[in-house]
């Protein structure tokens, strides 16, 4: 039976971002765009599992979805409306928001919001960069997400990493100059550094005691609420094998699938879980919390015309 949170616990932020596992950044020198449509797709049955996963804990989670998979699966999206989880967007086409100038981003973000909200039949409030690809060269984004009417992103996170990262940025949810919520995914402050402790690799890399620990330290010491995610591909130990991949890339990718979904159990039962919206945009999100970050960042909002 699942362990039930301290009442006293923090609430924290479950995200799922929908891609399959041909699209992922690590896999687009190997993997053609044009080859998308003849990859099996494994998105609808692994988001299923998900959601029964959520359904026996009783947790309500964000789905952050691509336009491409909900176009091709309108059915995925209706059925994480109907079990009453968030539904964001991670944008259209996984292009990392950093390889696209302004009005291709705009385009982009507009084409996927509109997409999901005309599928889902909601509102959508929040958005994620592929890759995390927002960072102090494009910072020009978050003011294109907040004028095409997203509420909140959370594309930047504040690591050093050798595909994405701003390390300098807030560990926690603050305002950006133009006023949209940022709410990063979450980190650990040791001896100067900030440690990724919110889910993705490194999640099936650190055994599973060492998440928890990092974790709960965030909620206990630092007082803030975490902010998880995962991918449907990593349930998915049978997915297709992609060929010819460095051995970095393999690593990463396929590192301890088997034992994804055994972990997701315990970390839905050793914590307290929710909707990123219900817990950051909620009225009762005290004013100071943000405003002890807010433009915290000397933002650079150069605007390249080309990528």
């Amino acid at each position: 039976m699942p362990r039930t949170a301290p009442p006293a616990a923090l609430t924290n932020a479950l995200t799922i971002d929908v891609e399959d596992y041909f699209q992922v950044s690590a896999f687009a020198r190997y993997i053609a765009r044009s080859d998308w449509e003849r990859r099996e797709c494994r998105v609808e049955r692994n988001v299923e599992r998900i959601l029964q996963m959520l359904a026996r804990h009783g947790v309500r989670a964000t789905f952050f979805t691509l336009g491409w998979i909900a176009e091709r699966h309108p059915q995925v999206v209706r059925a994480i409306v109907a079990q009453g989880h968030e539904l964001a967007s991670h944008g259209y086409g996984h292009e990392r928001a950093s390889d696209l100038v302004r009005a291709a981003f705009r385009q982009d973000v507009e084409r996927a919001k509109k997409l999901l909200e005309d599928i889902g039949g909601r509102e959508i409030k929040g958005y994620r960069a592929p890759s995390f690809s927002i960072g102090r060269a494009n910072l020009w984004a978050l003011d294109v997400l907040a004028e095409t009417g997203h509420r909140y992103s959370s594309s930047i996170y504040p690591i050093a990493h050798d595909h994405y990262g701003m390390p300098d940025a807030p560990r926690f949810a603050h305002r950006s100059a133009g006023g949209l919520l940022e709410i990063p995914a979450t980190t650990l402050r040791v001896a100067g550094r900030n440690l990724p402790c919110s889910g993705g690799g490194y999640f099936r890399l650190l055994p599973y005691a060492l998440s928890r620990r990092m974790i709960g330290h965030v909620n206990r010491r630092d007082g803030q609420s975490a902010v998880f995610y995962f991918h449907p591909w990593e349930i998915d130990p049978q997915q297709p094998r992609v060929a010819g991949i460095d051995a970095k890339t393999r690593f990463r990718h396929y590192l301890n699938l088997d034992r994804t979904a055994q972990r997701l159990e315990r970390l839905l039962a050793d914590f307290r879980w929710g909707r990123m919206d219900e817990i950051f945009l909620a009225a009762t999100q005290a004013p100071s919390t943000l405003a002890a970050h807010a433009c915290a960042l000397p933002l650079d909002r150069a605007d390249p015309q080309t990528p």
